[in-house]
């Protein structure tokens, strides 16, 4: 089995339409330059902001370019990022993955990068975790729970837990954006390549400095068909009781 088994127990068409929607929510780069109605893009918004968030301290804020000025100022550092990708990280094909289709993909990546500023809507989320307030009370209730162990490893891993606690306020609604637009009939994919120039971007889209961006998601009219996405097994990725 490989990344390219396609998803086989597709549900039936009377079963939970979530269902069919997540198996067919494959990343689509080829968008047509037509645009996205605000009211069309509101809606992925709204299902971004009804995703759970981590301590529900809902802090997200959302950038949407649709201005065509803006995605071409913003163009050459969309090319910048994936090609810094695709010299890299991106330049072979995942374990498991099939060459030939490694090589649909990698064109799928070029013809968005050569065409980014035909991108009829970019959506960029934001957050800004809030300032943590301890007290002496709780810091002693949270030194006896963790211990000395405990206590040493989170000092040397607080900067993993900040970002995975940002990211876990965030990344719901990212997925729930995904969802909504492959429910619309829009095609979309999550990127994270901007982080590369992170600084470059906010100053391009005017972000505060203290505010992090987790992702980049083109969004737009699919040229090609939404299909089964190609997955493993679950077969081969679950461990019951413990691994």
């Amino acid at each position: 089995m490989t990344f390219e088994t396609v998803y086989a127990d597709a549900p039936a068409p009377d079963g939970p339409a979530l269902f069919p929607t997540m198996s067919t929510m494959r990343a689509m780069r080829r968008l047509k330059p037509d645009p996205v109605p605000d009211e069309t893009i509101d809606q992925l918004v709204q299902a971004a902001v009804w995703g759970p968030s981590g301590g529900n301290m809902q802090c997200y804020e959302y950038v949407v370019v649709t201005d065509r000025a803006m995605m071409a100022e913003l163009a050459p550092l969309w090319k910048r990022c994936v090609d810094a990708y695709l010299a890299t990280t991106g330049k072979h094909a995942p374990k498991g993955m099939d060459g030939a289709a490694y090589g649909r993909m990698v064109a799928a990546i070029e013809h968005q990068r050569d065409h980014f500023a035909d991108t009829p809507a970019l959506i960029i989320p934001c957050y800004k975790f809030p300032e943590p307030q301890f007290d002496e009370e709780g810091l002693g209730v949270y030194a006896e729970s963790l211990g000395p162990a405990g206590l040493e490893h989170m000092a040397g891993t607080q900067t993993r837990f900040q970002a995975l606690a940002e990211g876990s306020c965030v990344y719901p609604g990212v997925q729930n954006i995904l969802l909504a637009a492959r429910a619309l009939g829009l095609a979309a994919n999550l990127t994270i390549w901007h982080l590369m120039l992170e600084q470059e971007w906010k100053k391009a889209l005017g972000i505060p400095s203290d505010t992090h961006t987790f992702a980049a998601i083109p969004v737009g009219w699919p040229q090609g068909n939404f299909g089964p996405v190609r997955r493993r097994p679950v077969a081969d990725v679950i461990h019951r009781d413990r691994w």
